[in-house]
């Protein structure tokens, strides 16, 4: 689950972490003023939409006055804000007043788990203020890692070695050390899945300070965590994948055109590669899960068929303890009444596969054998 810049610095401020004054979140243009007033007349108006690039793409603009902050409120909120991230644009429905900050310089901290090696790994560099993905490519030097052992925790002297060979302000190092201590007890006890702070600022004052904060947590570890989970669907950015986590789905959005329905996360990956292999690029990641009944089958279907770039669905089902009998009853159930504008692929196989056939058989929708020659059915059929 991700969670937008205010609420991951509502959580760091609890852990101690250091971040910008703010006077709340505001949705509406007028109540700007009243915000910028309180943090002395001037005020940072920041977009709260889960994308990199925020400020070249203009949803970070400085305000000096009341009126100001009325004015450019107005225009931020509602308008699409396009970052090479999010190239369609994100709605701008919340901006976060913070206080301006004087930094000085700017850096990179990050704090995310390496599943090769099972254990976490904290990234400092000192070129902050940039898409980390860009100084990955062209720079990787620049990205000093620190390889976290779990059964020893986060060493300062590891963090303080990686901040002097990151080439980080020698002065400054004790207290980014500091902070980047708090931030990884915040991570691990949250059960955080990735933070990323860029930039980490230094003040006029020699402060260090998040001045931004990027924060996902593990949806599994939620039930321990309620005072996340009831950020649950205002922290997910994209409608689906809000309307996915209401209904306990797993759905991940990726935007491509052919829609993908599988069970189990290792068929629904292999299939979305076999979908590649054709020529076609995944709409989405959608496991029905295990013994899916007819009912959710439905619920997944009317999931990926809202979203408008699909132009074709491709279900692939192995009945171990899901029934495919089970399954086509609740395709068939998903599409009745619907005037089907999609073509749909269906490869059953497994419990009750000549079941699940028969019970498609005369619909509409589209039987392969295999997988290999749905994904590329599929593909042709969505051209």
């Amino acid at each position: 689950m991700k969670l937008h810049e205010y609420q991951a610095k509502e959580v760091f401020a609890r852990w101690g972490v250091a971040v910008p004054a703010n006077a709340g979140v505001i949705v509406e243009a007028a109540e700007a003023a009243a915000a910028v007033e309180r943090l002395g007349g001037a005020g940072v108006l920041k977009a709260q939409v889960h994308t990199g690039g925020r400020g070249k793409a203009g949803g970070i603009r400085v305000v000096h006055s009341a009126s100001e902050a009325v004015e450019v409120a107005g225009q931020l909120l509602g308008m699409l804000l396009k970052t090479k991230q999010a190239p369609d644009g994100l709605r701008i429905d919340r901006l976060l007043i913070e206080a301006p900050i004087e930094i000085t310089s700017e850096y990179y901290l990050g704090i995310v788990p390496d599943r090769t090696t099972r254990h976490n790994v904290v990234m400092l560099s000192a070129k902050g203020g940039m898409d980390i993905e860009q100084v990955a490519e062209e720079t990787p030097e620049a990205i000093v890692k620190v390889d976290v052992d779990p059964l020893v925790g986060l060493c300062e002297f590891a963090l303080r070695d990686a901040a002097y060979r990151a080439g980080l302000n020698r002065a400054a190092v004790n207290r980014i050390v500091t902070l980047g201590a708090q931030l990884y007890k915040c991570f691990t006890a949250m059960d955080g899945a990735l933070v990323e702070v860029n930039p980490l600022a230094i003040t006029a004052d020699g402060a260090v300070v998040a001045a931004d904060a990027k924060f996902e947590v593990d949806d599994s570890a939620l039930f321990r965590h309620p005072e996340l989970a009831q950020w649950a669907e205002s922290a997910e950015e994209d409608p689906i994948e809000a309307e996915a986590h209401k209904q306990d789905i797993a759905y991940v959005h990726l935007g491509g055109d052919i829609g993908i329905i599988c069970n189990g996360a290792g068929l629904t990956m292999t299939t979305m590669d076999e979908v590649k292999r054709a020529g076609g690029s995944p709409a989405n990641f959608l496991d029905v899960g295990g013994g899916a009944q007819a009912e959710r089958v439905r619920s997944c279907i009317n999931l990926v068929m809202s979203d408008t770039n699909v132009r074709g669905i491709l279900i692939n089902i192995f009945g171990g303890i899901t029934r495919c009998d089970e399954v086509a009853h609740g395709i068939l159930s998903a599409i009745d009444g619907v005037e089907l504008k999609l073509p749909i692929v269906v490869r059953l196989a497994g419990t009750r596969a000549e079941e699940g056939a028969a019970i498609l058989k005369g619909s509409r929708l589209i039987p392969m054998a295999t997988m290999e020659e749905a994904a590329a059915r599929i593909v042709a059929l969505s051209r």
